[in-house]
Formats: structure tokens, sequence, C-alpha cells
């Protein structure tokens, strides 16, 4: 069989002898045998790869295979390929740099990774690569829980003012204020929030005593505790506004917590004993206080009536001696009998004067009072 034109090999093979399978030094290495697949050569493949490049830009596949005359030894850009390729990268440049920020959002601009402002709702432009952005949610409220992982966990068990253990649960509400210090003045916003939120509460406990804890002081708690972790953020320069602090549960621990329930029902008892008693002693000392009111005045009544009857004993006296100055046998004579009348004047006797010219009266014998007395003296 004749020898093939192009050994599979290399490029440029030497003629080789009829029927000779040995090398004539012109070759890399042995022939393959008869009927095997041929491999085609680097230089046919770069060749192809040329011609589909030059298609896909807009020239023409020009080789003729290996030494032809096509043309265009490289590939050939056209002006209008040259433009597209201009319009294509200048709409990718204009989507990588600009973009568009909700109204529930602030931008923070980077100038080669140096903070160069802050961007407002709304269509922004920072050009790419040199301006970066990241975009941050500044009016939603986030929420940091505080001892709600459940009852006993340690963030929500805390030591009172008077030694007492108690178990809180609070939420604290807050939202970026300033994007740019919330980016770069706080490594890690949650756990330091939540951190500044449970020592604030900490110290505001170890102030105060268990039992208005957990009655009446629960809204100037959270007041204060609102108050004490803005300060300490605003500190940080952190960029972060509390919103409220939501106060939820203030219980002893659980392991206590029937017997000092216990505790509790003795103690209201016992007010309700307190206030039972100070309502008898005000009802007792208010009606003490009457009848002391109503002594004095009776006594003031006798008081002002013994001296008017004084004055009018004094008066009518110095009227009977004036009258007795004048004519003395009749004052004396009128005074014996208004004395006598006195004295006789409630008596059950008849008496009666013989001198006087009594005869013709015939005494009788009161049998209806002799009745009643011997009646009484039974």
């Amino acid at each position: 069989m004749a020898g093939h034109s192009g050994g599979p090999w290399g490029g440029g093979g030497g003629n080789r002898g009829n029927g000779d399978d040995r090398d004539n030094g012109n070759s890399g290495g042995k022939r393959p045998p008869e009927g095997a697949p041929q491999i085609p050569e680097i230089d046919e493949l770069v060749k192809k790869g040329q011609d589909q490049l030059r298609v896909l830009m807009g020239g023409r596949g020009g080789g003729k295979g290996r030494g032809g005359s096509g043309e265009g030894g490289g590939p050939s850009f056209g002006r209008g390929t040259i433009l597209l390729g201009l319009l294509v990268a200048a709409v990718l440049w204009g989507a990588a740099s600009f973009y568009t920020v909700k109204p529930e959002e602030k931008s923070v601009e980077l100038f080669l990774g140096k903070y160069y402002r802050t961007a407002n709702p709304g269509l922004n432009f920072a050009p790419w690569p040199l301006v970066s952005f990241q975009k941050l949610a500044v009016t939603r409220e986030q929420n940091q829980d505080i001892g709600v992982g459940g009852r006993g966990s340690e963030a929500g068990l805390m030591l009172t003012g008077d030694e007492n253990i108690v178990d809180i649960d609070f939420q604290v509400v807050w939202n970026i204020s300033d994007p740019a210090k919330y980016l770069f003045n706080l490594r890690d916003p949650q756990p330091t929030i939540a951190a500044v939120s449970e020592s604030a509460m900490r110290e505001i406990i170890a102030q105060s005593r268990l039992a208005p804890i957990l009655n009446r002081d629960r809204g100037s708690i959270a007041s204060r505790l609102e108050e004490l972790i803005q300060q300490t953020l605003d500190s940080y320069d952190s960029g972060v506004s509390i919103i409220r602090v939501n106060f939820d549960k203030a219980d002893p621990p659980e392991q206590v917590i029937d017997a000092f329930r216990e505790v509790q029902a003795a103690e209201q008892v016992r007010d309700r004993l307190e206030k039972e008693a100070d309502a008898y002693a005000a009802r007792i000392l208010a009606e003490a206080r009457g009848e002391a009111a109503q002594a004095l005045e009776e006594a003031e009544g006798y008081r002002a009536l013994v001296v008017n009857q004084a004055e009018g004993e004094a008066s009518r006296f110095s009227a009977v001696l004036t009258e007795y100055k004048k004519a003395p046998d009749v004052t004396r004579k009128r005074l014996y009998l208004e004395a006598m009348e006195d004295v006789l004047g409630g008596m059950d006797k008849i008496i009666l004067d013989d001198q006087a010219g009594s005869q013709g009266v015939v005494p009788y014998l009161p049998l209806n009072e002799l009745r009643k007395s011997s009646q009484g003296d039974q």
C-alpha cells in the first residue's frame, strides 16, 4: 500500500518505501499499524479554532489547509464589532454602577474601601469598581430577647439588692440610626446589644429589692433600662437607637416559686389584716373623738347654765335688797311666805290653824294615800 503524504506524528513527513515499515529517520517515531484511526495534527486544530473565532467576530473563515492561500492569517475585527463590544461593556458597567435604595433603607458607599458617603432612598450612582456600596434597613424594628430561651436560663437569673434571685425575661427593640457607625464601629451588633442590655439590667436589679420588682416597679425599671442601654451604645458610637424595652416577666427561680407564692399569699393576708385593724382603729378613734367633743359641749352648756343661774340669782337678790330697804317688814314677810311655799309645797299634808278661825272644818283621813303607802311597803 502506498505511503500517506503528511504523516500523523508531524508535519510534512518524508516519503516511505513501498512496504517498508522501518523509520527513515525523518519521523519522530514508528508508524502506526495499518487501519488505525488517524489523529489530527495540532496545527490543523489551531487553524480550525482560528477560523471559528474569526466567524464569531464577524470575519470570514479563510484557511484552505496548511500552507494554503486563505485570507486573514489572524482574527479580523470590524468597526461594528468594536462598537457593539463597547456598547455592551458600557451597559454592563452602568448596570454595576447604578442601584436603587428602597424607602426603608440607606446605603453606605465606599471609595476604594474607605467610607465615602451615606446614600438616601432612590436611584444612586456608585461608579464600579472604584465605589462599592452596602444597603441597610434603617427603619425596620429588630428585637433582642434576653432570658427568653427558657425559665431558669443564666441570662435571666439576676441578684437583687436584698440578696434574692429573680428570673427576668425582657426584650429590647432597636433600629439603625447611623448606618456608617453601625457598619464600622460594631463588629458583631447583635451580641453587643445583647451583652449591653443584660449588663444594664443586672445593674438596675442589683440596686432594687425583690418585692417592688415583682409588683409595681416594672414600668420604672423598663424606662431606666432603656435610658441606660442608649447611653452605653452612644458611648460606643454604635449608630443604634433603642425604640422601647418590653419587660415581659419577673418571677422567682423555678426551684422556689411554690414556696415564694406561699410567702406572697401570707403577706397578702397580713396586709389585709393590717388594713382591717387600721380601719377599726380609725372608727374607734373617731367615736372617741365624737364622745369627747360631746362631753365638752355638755360641760360648756352646763357651765353657761350655772353662770346664768348665778347671775340671775344675784340680780334677783339685788332687786329684793332694794325692795327690802324700802319696806323691810313687807319684804321680810314675803320672803318668809315664799320660803315656806318652797318647803311645804310638795308635802301631802294639810295644816289647819285653829287660831285663824278654822272652826267648822271637819278633818278627814286621806284613805287613798294610806292605801298607796301600805301597798308600797308590801
